[in-house]
């Protein structure tokens, strides 16, 4: 009779992710990417369909996902963040992590597909917020924008503190943060009519300050949260609250 299978060694399951990933790079791809501002250092070439179709066999593997953040390569980091267990992150591995990010994509993936999920988002999206480091500072509004769009049950009062830090950095003029803070405004703005009116309210204050990366944010969520998919978005969210009430 035979014995029961041993489960396979993880270091050899990533050592296959990471030969798949090598196989399926394209230096092409490479070269459009770096078009986008996406960081080829370490860049495969893989797109994210075809990540998100691998992450697929590998999901809610701790183990797995911190061999590939490890290894340093740019798609197995965005496969990490698929592939890893929210509930068995810790607040040290999303400092270690978000320390490590260097482009723009690996942040926002890592943002909606892991950190959003763990219990520790409300309070990193606050703390990230006020760093220096452009990508830890990004990660912090990527986060607001997150929680924002996927938290349906989320009290208003939970998005009362995103306001205050939205004011007091809009005025960072580094691309990748302020497109963030921008973001971070937006989605806010989105999820009812009371938040809608509160960041309709700081976008309009904004736009007339006399700081251009400050100016630019306000106008360009006025543009938005002025429009008729924005209006479509919070009567959709609204929706869904009611539904999840019920």
């Amino acid at each position: 009779m035979q014995g029961t299978p041993s489960p396979p060694d993880k270091a050899v399951a990533a050592e296959e992710v990471l030969r798949t990933l090598r196989a399926l790079g394209s230096p092409r791809n490479v070269e459009g990417m770096a078009r986008f501002g996406i960081s080829v250092r370490g860049t495969l070439g893989v797109s994210m369909p075809v990540l998100r179709g691998l992450a697929k066999e590998h999901r809610h593997d701790h183990s797995l996902a911190q061999k590939l953040w490890d290894s340093g390569i740019h798609e197995a980091r965005i496969m990490a963040s698929l592939v890893d267990n929210p509930a068995l992150v810790t607040s040290s591995q999303m400092d270690l992590w978000v320390r490590d990010v260097d482009s723009w994509d690996i942040c926002d993936q890592c943002c909606a597909n892991l950190f959003a999920l763990t219990s520790f988002a409300w309070a990193k999206a606050l703390r990230w917020s006020r760093y220096r480091r452009t990508y830890t500072k990004r990660a912090g509004f990527a986060l607001m924008a997150c929680l924002a769009q996927t938290k349906y049950k989320a009290a208003d009062s939970a998005f009362a503190p995103f306001f205050a830090c939205i004011e007091a950095e809009a005025d960072d003029d580094r691309p990748m943060v302020k497109k963030a803070v921008n973001w971070a405004l937006r989605q806010i703005g989105k999820r009812n009519t009371t938040l809608y009116k509160r960041a309709l309210s700081l976008a309009v204050r904004l736009s007339k300050s006399s700081v251009p990366s400050s100016r630019w944010i306000g106008s360009d969520a006025v543009r938005e949260l002025s429009g008729k998919t924005a209006n479509a978005m919070v009567e959709r969210h609204e929706r869904i609250l009611r539904r999840s009430a019920r």
